[in-house]
């Protein structure tokens, strides 16, 4: 009997990994997510029990590291869409693994081998859908962001009523659109 996939978890699982790797991904930091995933590489292989708290851990280790070969990824997407997880044979054809990562892909699969099948349908995820992972919920810095661009917005809205192509100074060619927007950013 096969065993069945956690669809909940798995959802749960892609969020958790996602915002980890993306609170790693940093343009100012290129190599912080690799640097990340190393050291949790080398936790996990000698404490596997440690996925038993934090599971998203093990498909931010392999993330970008584990491929699904073309033929493959029809296999995922039906055991996906039934929710029916592979068994060892099945699944080990359709993954390759990187080789710097075997040792860790084997203590994992001593440790619990449905996690490591588990991970890597959170992998498949995560590189093949085309929507992303859920967004988080706005914060401050979000909310900052949309109050300036609407702000932004308006200024140019009310610029473009107030210029209608003609100039309405009584100075022949002097058109004073721009020195309303920086009045009225300046608070004048």
């Amino acid at each position: 009997m096969s065993q069945k996939f956690n669809a909940a978890r798995l959802e749960q699982l892609k969020s958790d990994a996602y915002e980890n790797i993306e609170s790693y991904n940093d343009p100012d930091t290129p190599k912080a997510l690799a640097a990340f995933t190393e050291q949790i590489k080398g936790i996990l292989q000698a404490a596997p029990d440690m996925l038993q708290s934090v599971p998203e851990y093990l498909p931010v280790a392999l993330y970008g590291r584990v491929k699904f070969p073309g033929e493959a990824k029809l296999k995922w997407s039906q055991w996906l869409k039934t929710g029916n997880a592979p068994a060892w044979d099945d699944f080990k054809t359709t993954v390759a693994f990187n080789n710097a990562d075997l040792p860790l892909v084997k203590t994992i699969r001593a440790y619990n081998e449905s996690l490591l099948i588990e991970a890597c349908a959170v992998l498949f995820m995560l590189s093949n859908e085309t929507a992303a992972p859920a967004p988080r919920s706005k914060g401050a810095q979000d909310d900052d962001e949309d109050y300036e661009e609407e702000d932004y917005s308006d200024e140019r809205d009310e610029a473009a009523d107030d210029y209608d192509g003609h100039d309405d100074e009584d100075e022949e060619g002097y058109d004073d659109q721009y020195d309303e927007i920086t009045f009225k950013r300046e608070g004048r």
